[in-house]
């Protein structure tokens, strides 16, 4: 089963009566990384009133943490969970740190507020489509080289390693999937002068539009 999730990190801030609250996203697979990366917003921000956060560190969704810190129970982390369920966010975590303004928001207008900080530092991170892949290792002879380059540019498949010398040998992430069928339609495009290696599968981050 295909799910969505980030790559890299990105940060947001968001200022509501005078209070700062801070997003924070990232890739986490399990709850280790997911410590890591709480560990590492902190250390940030010793004086921050609140570090506030949610993650769902597993790809199955099973694996949901979430924490208030202090603020009134219900208002911070279940919003910052509930922003990775609506928008289906697998292996994710987002914290959003406080440095209280203040004014005081009410219950309501914290909710609103912790849920837009983890929406905002979701919209601005970059997201993948992970689906199981097959790594496949392609050899291809000198004259072939070119016809095999053009296939894989509109075939969808990932490069991710090129080695050229008498011919050229192609290492490419392909979805599990499409395996049988673009090794048919690779073998007919280069009649037959083509050798494929199969290697290791694997959840790989695709694009989302691929």
């Amino acid at each position: 089963m295909d799910y969505i999730g980030v790559i890299g990190e990105a940060s947001t801030e968001l200022v509501i009566e005078r209070s700062r609250f801070l997003g924070y996203c990232a890739r986490t697979t399990g709850e280790e990384e997911a410590g890591k990366f709480l560990s590492e917003v902190r250390a940030r921000h010793p004086m921050a009133t609140h570090v506030c956060y949610g993650y769902i560190a597993d790809r199955l969704g099973n694996l949901q943490r979430f924490s208030d810190d202090g603020e009134p129970q219900g208002t911070a982390g279940m919003p910052i969970l509930g922003v990775l369920k609506a928008q289906k966010l697998y292996e994710t975590a987002v914290a959003v740190v406080r440095y209280f303004g203040g004014i005081k928001l009410g219950a309501g207008g914290l909710t609103r507020a912790y849920a837009s900080a983890a929406a905002d530092c979701t919209a601005a991170a970059e997201k993948r489509r992970f689906d199981l892949c097959t790594e496949l290792k392609l050899s291809v002879g000198y004259s072939e080289t070119q016809a095999c380059m053009r296939f894989l540019e509109a075939s969808g498949a990932e490069i991710l390693k090129r080695e050229f010398g008498t011919g050229a040998a192609f290492t490419v992430a392909l979805r599990a999937s499409k395996r049988e069928t673009f090794s048919k339609a690779l073998v007919n495009a280069l009649n037959g002068r083509v050798s494929i290696e199969e290697g290791t599968t694997y959840f790989h981050p695709f694009p989302m539009e691929a």
